[in-house]
């Protein structure tokens, strides 16, 4: 057998690092801590040695650990050999949960992807493990917290005062330390940051942004719109959600409903059979604006059309006094922070004090864990900008010939949970 060690091309310090990685991978799937902590702290080869990966499977050591967690299939037996089994694997949980506990506190990533495209979070809830999954989700919540304190205090920041410099640098530090690992490269990985309700991916698209948007031309059918790279923008699937939405936000006629985003005009038709006094909608794309006075929007009863970007038209709302019984969010390729300056600038001016408020739940709708993070996410935010939120359930159907000629679902979730927002007594 030939030494490999005479080749070359290969080193004995690659050598030295593919043993240390089958090492790390080997101790996080034993849960084996010890070894883990002398390994990933002291392996100067390896300075990201918390998210190593395995070449043939693309398992990094929180991969491993949540994965070999998985229970054996046992045929039926005594109840005492049953009992016995059940603890040995009640055990192996344990150790588990302190072995993730241990990875993440060492800047293991929440969200990368091995081969197969699974997360560490995916695994945990394939293999029916919720404690396991629930501690990936808490992990994806703070990195995506931290990353927005980082990013408040860049806006704050005007280069002049040093405590604010300071305070600036503090919080780098720390999301270098407890945060970044835990977030990767969209571009690389597709993994890290979801965009807001609009963009109905779910993930950060760097191909999409709000502008390009705008200017590119859309195709427009009555069970679809896509834009000219052939994202869904909106699906006529979307019917029953809306509906329900409308509903609730809409309980009685006579009311004031201002909605952002037409699209298919699929909740404003839903809004028009409640009756509503008055119908604001604001549509930023000049081809759905084409679209809606085709249809006769602009003409219907208590209708006044804005056309434009929330954005710059909101604040004259504002300014003209004009307040709304409800108010429904749903635009396309906006960010998480777009979707937050909404409602924490311009809902809190031009929702009553009674009324009510929803969004398109879509946030990280094509990964469970990715969906389940931004619930968290956005249940902070709203309580942080005064408001209670609460979620419903409802039952997605199987969706398959839907994604026919779209670059990608943006929705493989069982659930929709539809919000309903209401200002703090």
């Amino acid at each position: 057998m030939a030494d490999p060690t005479n080749d070359p091309e290969i080193s004995f310090t690659q050598i030295d690092v593919d043993v240390d990685i089958q090492e790390i991978l080997l101790a996080a799937s034993q849960h084996d801590i010890p070894t883990l902590r002398r390994l990933v702290r002291t392996q100067s080869a390896l300075p990201n040695a918390a998210n190593v990966k395995d070449p043939e499977t693309g398992y990094s050591p929180l991969h491993s650990a949540i994965a070999a967690c998985e229970p054996e299939e046992v045929e039926e037996q005594a109840n005492g050999v049953n009992g016995a089994h059940e603890d040995e694997h009640a055990k192996l949980l344990k150790s588990g949960v302190e072995t993730v506990k241990f990875l993440l506190q060492e800047g293991a990533i929440w969200n990368d992807l091995d081969n197969n495209d699974e997360t560490p979070g995916c695994i945990a809830r394939r293999i029916k493990a919720p404690e396991l999954y629930e501690l990936v989700v808490d992990a994806g919540v703070r990195a995506e917290m931290l990353l927005s304190r980082l990013e408040g205090y860049e806006e704050l920041s005007d280069g002049d005062d040093e405590d604010e410099e300071e305070d600036a640098e503090n919080v780098q530090a720390e999301v270098e330390d407890e945060a970044a690992p835990e977030l990767v490269d969209a571009s690389e990985a597709n993994v890290a940051e979801i965009t807001s309700t609009g963009e109905r991916t779910g993930l950060a698209n760097p191909e999409v942004s709000n502008p390009g948007y705008l200017n590119s031309s859309l195709n427009i059918t009555n069970e679809r719109i896509l834009d000219a790279d052939q994202n869904g923008v909106m699906m006529s699937w979307e019917s029953s959600i809306m509906k329900n939405s409308a509903q609730k936000l809409l309980p009685r006629p006579g009311m004031k409903v201002l909605n952002v985003g037409h699209g298919m005009g699929i909740v404003d038709g839903f809004f028009q059979e409640q009756s509503p006094a008055s119908h604001h909608i604001i549509e930023a794309h000049p081809d759905v604006v084409a679209e809606m006075k085709r249809r006769g929007w602009d003409s219907k009863p208590g209708v006044v059309i804005h056309e434009g970007r929330w954005q710059d038209i909101m604040p004259g709302l504002v300014g003209a006094g004009e307040t709304f019984d409800a108010i429904y969010y749903d635009t396309f390729a906006e960010s998480y922070n777009d979707f937050r300056e909404f409602f924490s600038e311009q809902v809190i001016g031009l929702l009553e004090q009674e009324g009510k408020w929803g969004f398109f739940n879509g946030m990280g709708a094509d990964r469970q864990i990715s969906y389940d993070v931004y619930q968290k996410v956005a249940e902070m935010d709203l309580f942080e900008a005064g408001f209670d939120i609460d979620w419903e359930d409802i039952p997605v159907p199987k969706l398959g010939g839907e994604w026919e000629g779209v670059r990608r679902a943006y929705w493989v979730v069982d659930n929709y949970r539809l919000p309903l927002c209401r200002f703090m007594d």
